[in-house]
């Protein structure tokens, strides 16, 4: 059974989680004045898969096998991380650093309501209603024919449909695939997508600068994989997810003491919209489990008089 502690300690590693992730678009952004997308992309994938290697092999998860039936998943997988890498960058260099995360709030939404599509998995009319009154505050934040609308708005929307595909495609996977080696397969591929696309951008000399902060931005992130896969064994899951929003606040700190930007109030407003309908449709999915467990603990006793 879990405890209020064990909430508690996956409340504090899903907020340590979205702090690391949040600081990995920082150093990034903070580059990226200084060399190319491409190349960012490749020598962070460089540094950042050797490190995902041996921190398999401190945890004696050193295991690369994917039955057969997830290689075409964890295939898709890659190929949704390297796009959703793109268009997010892409749009995070372009755009405040806030105004991503916002929008990028928008995912849990979108993963369930695809799932509903997809997979027919059951989704409600309270929850379904949270998901559309969700997609009205992204609206809000991207203001399409706004004077200050940018198509960059749209690609930050692009990431979202591809991580949505990249989160849908490692639900299918299979208890028997090791969820390091998945997390090791992406960073490889998403290294041999953009080390193959770099030369088309050139190459731009790495200086001691560049140098820490891709270092910094590659701690992190496997810093972010660490915490979130230690998440997936602690606490409730419908609990612990409300927090994965406090990204906005680093994003919104960071913004304001990094790059002098703060994101205007109907922007706020957007962004708190999304927020409430993704905590209210977990608050409700928690609801229906527990409602679902009492009724499935219930049965055995029922049963046990006859």
């Amino acid at each position: 059974m879990i405890s209020a502690q064990d909430n508690l300690r996956g409340a504090v590693l899903m907020m340590a989680s979205m702090a690391a992730f949040t600081f990995n678009d920082a150093f990034m952004k903070m580059i990226s004045a200084k060399l190319p997308l491409f190349q960012i992309l490749m020598l962070r994938g460089i540094l950042t898969t050797c490190l995902i290697a041996l921190v398999m092999l401190a945890m004696g998860r050193l295991r690369f096998a994917v039955p057969r039936e997830d290689r075409w998943l964890v295939f898709t997988r890659v190929v949704a991380e390297a796009a959703s890498a793109y268009f997010f960058l892409t749009a995070l260099f372009n755009m405040p650093i806030a105004n991503v995360s916002a929008i990028m709030q928008a995912l849990p939404l979108a993963i369930t309501l695809a799932a509903a599509v997809f997979f027919r998995e059951p989704v409600g009319w309270r929850r379904l209603s949270a998901i559309f009154v969700g997609f009205f505050g992204v609206m809000l934040i991207i203001r399409p024919g706004a004077e200050d609308f940018t198509i960059y708005s749209l690609y930050t929307l692009a990431a979202v449909i591809v991580v949505t595909i990249r989160d849908l495609a490692t639900r299918r996977l299979s208890a028997e695939t090791p969820s390091m080696a998945v997390t090791f397969y992406s960073s490889l591929g998403v290294t041999f997508f953009f080390a193959m696309a770099a030369p088309s951008q050139g190459w731009v000399p790495v200086d001691g600068y560049a140098a820490m902060m891709i270092a910094g931005a590659s701690v992190m992130v496997i810093g972010g994989y660490i915490c979130s896969i230690m998440v997936m064994r602690i606490g409730e899951i419908s609990f612990v997810a409300t927090f994965r929003y406090t990204s906005l606040v680093w994003a919104l700190l960071l913004g304001w003491l990094v790059f002098g930007d703060w994101p205007k109030p109907v922007t706020l407003l957007g962004a708190s919209i999304v927020i409430g309908s993704g905590v209210f449709m977990l608050l409700r999915e928690r609801q229906i489990n527990r409602r679902v467990a009492k009724a499935a603990a219930a049965r055995p006793a029922a049963g046990a008089g006859v």
